[in-house]
């Protein structure tokens, strides 16, 4: 997650954390930083979630170049959907970059269609039509629209946005082939900032989440 000033699909907790981040002096060339220093002890892939606004700031191709240098594995860009990705698909491309387009539950078929032939790497479904941190609540709905997706697309199907305890973890797993997590564990890493023992209070939330799923 790429710290941004405004971030409009994002809960109080991930807005905290971007002005944590900001404040502290991160930018999108430390980040990018970071990724190169982990390609050397890592082969996991590593997705950017970031605002357009980043990248236009930095320019697209520069972006993209300067990116698949440093070894990101794909973008997840919130505020562009696939018909306004113009500008950034070319150079995505170019860089070998997937671009990992968000669904709303709300997608008509057509939208669903293009959404599933234009994301590459996995399909991202917002599991409710809110922010990132809101409660997941009917997981009926989610199975229902995860079906109506997979006839469409032969990408994964990675379900985000309510999943927030190793129970809804356990939920969504069995329906889904990946969970995403994200205001949950960054409202440990907030809970704890001066705790020298953070690193292990949150891995072992994300142990718990792991634990509990079940592959669909």
């Amino acid at each position: 997650g790429v710290p941004f000033s405004d971030p409009i699909a994002d809960g109080p907790v991930i807005q905290q954390a971007a002005e944590r981040g900001l404040k502290s002096g991160t930018t999108l060339r430390n980040i990018l930083a970071s990724v190169t220093s982990l390609r050397k002890r890592t082969n996991i892939p590593i997705v950017l979630m970031l605002y357009y606004n980043s990248i236009h700031a930095m320019g697209c191709e520069q972006f993209c170049k300067a990116a698949g240098a440093a070894g990101v594995d794909g973008l997840i860009v919130p505020d562009m959907p696939p018909d306004e990705a113009g500008p950034l698909k070319g150079p995505a491309d170019a860089a070998g970059l997937p671009l990992i387009f968000l669904l709303a539950p709300t997608s008509t078929t057509d939208r669903r269609k293009l959404v599933a032939k234009e994301s590459h790497g996995f399909v991202y479904y917002v599991s409710l039509t809110g922010i990132t941190g809101s409660k997941l609540s009917n997981v009926g709905d989610v199975q229902d629209n995860v079906k109506k997706l997979r006839k469409v697309s032969t990408s994964p199907v990675a379900v985000g946005f309510g999943v927030a305890t190793p129970e809804d973890a356990a939920r969504v797993s069995k329906i889904a082939d990946g969970v995403i997590v994200g205001s949950a564990i960054v409202k440990r890493i907030a809970s704890h900032q001066q705790d020298p023992e953070m690193v292990r209070h949150v891995a072992e939330f994300v142990r718990s989440l792991k634990a509990a799923m079940v592959p669909a």
